[in-house]
């Protein structure tokens, strides 16, 4: 545990320069452990586990354009995204990683307590035990006090999802060097800066209110109760429709194999790589892999406004490629912006406009954060929550809905109902995170 946040920076720099990372962009055509099909082109690991990229052709009758096709991760295997927790003297504590990802920006990042797909866990790759498993994995040693399969980028992933947990311990717990003890009031302040807690750590630390007993707002509070949120989010589920076929990767219109990389003939939306990566302190030291490179950075953004003195946020019942269950609720915005540069008003994400025009007074959040490290190379999103004022319309159209910030926690308890870019959202925003004081 740190008395101050300048003794964690040192500890995170001295985690930085103790171990050796190495990433370099590489052909697919040279992965070492992975085979292209030569019939359909998808791309499998030698084991048979781990992931594959195969094709799809998605039909989605609520997004612009309503139907397209391209590669996506088929990863079936459920992981563990699991922190450990512990209150002394009243405050509350969570056990947090220094993990490399090959995809990462600066490459080190805090994660999760356990970070690792069913693959790893049970050691497929023949490398070193996940620490700190016996936790998360029964029997347990401790108390969950949030457990929940959530699922993971729709937009890349094919109904992926991993068991999001937090786990409350009373015994003595050993620290390894890789770890440390940080109370969720420095959680909440180290979320503020740029690149430094991963994807994963934010998806479960969306459920930490559960775990500080932070969630307070009444019914009577919120513009609509739940019941209305519930039929709201049922009728856009049944109403909509999503239809999706797996086709050989090879057969993809727009999309090309040269060079080493897979990539659209515009040069829009993302391209497929390989790496070759080098890293001394995980299971294994040394591996290579595809990953998903976006074109550009992207925007994940809440707009939010005031009803009655309480804040609500603008929620949009959103379809992906890989959605398991037709719609999740998500951001009010969530694309890449360089995607629809000159496009015609029609084919923009409705309030993409509004939160490119923000100005810095309405920004409540505004801060870069890496996506997936482990699938997505260099993918990195400028999250905001904007507060638009009271004269912005308080009828939403079809397919969006008001929620307090409250009501939107409370709903990722359950699976497929929140997606992975309003959980990270919602971690961002340190009224959902306990306001305990920094020591």
């Amino acid at each position: 545990m740190f008395d101050d946040m300048s003794q964690f920076h040192a500890w995170l720099a001295e985690r930085e320069l103790a171990n050796e990372y190495r990433v370099s962009v590489t052909s697919l055509d040279s992965l070492d452990g992975w085979r292209t099909d030569p019939e359909t082109g998808n791309i499998h690991h030698h084991s048979g586990r781990f992931f594959s990229v195969i094709g799809v052709n998605v039909d989605a009758d609520s997004r612009t354009p309503a139907a397209w096709s391209q590669p996506i991760i088929l990863q079936p295997e459920i992981g563990i995204l699991g922190i450990l927790a512990k209150r002394v003297d009243g405050t509350t504590y969570c056990l947090m990683q220094a993990k490399m990802e090959p995809g990462n920006i600066n490459l080190l990042q805090l994660s999760p307590t356990v970070q690792a797909t069913r693959s790893n866990f049970t050691r497929v790759h023949g490398g070193s035990a996940v620490p700190y498993l016996e936790y998360f994995r029964t029997p347990r040693r401790g108390r969950p006090v949030f457990d929940s399969l959530q699922s993971e980028q729709g937009s890349w992933f094919l109904g992926k999802r991993n068991r999001n947990m937090i786990v409350e311990v009373e015994e003595e717990v050993p620290v390894g060097e890789n770890f440390c003890w940080l109370s969720t009031g420095q959680l909440a302040e180290l979320m503020r800066i740029p690149n430094l807690v991963n994807m994963d750590a934010r998806t479960v630390l969306s459920g930490v209110s559960f775990l500080t007993g932070d969630r307070h707002q009444r019914d009577g509070e919120a513009r609509h109760p739940l019941g209305h949120i519930l039929s709201w989010f049922t009728e856009v589920k049944s109403q909509q429709q999503l239809k999706r076929s797996i086709v050989p990767l090879r057969e993809l219109p727009d999309w090309k194999r040269s060079r080493g990389t897979i990539h659209r003939l515009d040069g829009r939306h993302f391209s497929v790589i390989g790496v070759d990566v080098r890293a001394s302190d995980r299971e294994v030291r040394s591996w290579s892999q595809p990953m998903f490179r976006p074109s550009a950075r992207g925007v994940i953004a809440f707009l939010g406004r005031h009803f009655d003195g309480t804040f609500h946020v603008l929620v949009h019942a959103r379809t992906e490629a890989g959605t398991a269950d037709v719609v999740e609720m998500g951001p009010t915005v969530a694309c890449i912006p360089d995607n629809y540069a000159g496009a015609v008003d029609a084919e923009r994400p409705r309030y993409l406009d509004v939160v490119l025009g923000a100005s810095p007074s309405q920004l409540l959040v505004d801060i870069l954060h890496s996506e997936e490290g482990g699938r997505f190379y260099h993918a990195e999103n400028r999250y905001l929550v904007i507060d638009v004022g009271e004269d912005f319309p308080a009828e939403p159209p079809y397919g969006y809905c008001w929620l307090t910030v409250d009501q939107l926690a409370g709903f990722i308890r359950y699976g497929n109902h929140v997606n992975v870019g309003a959980r990270c959202l919602l971690s961002c925003m340190t009224d959902l995170i306990s306001q305990e004081a920094t020591p």
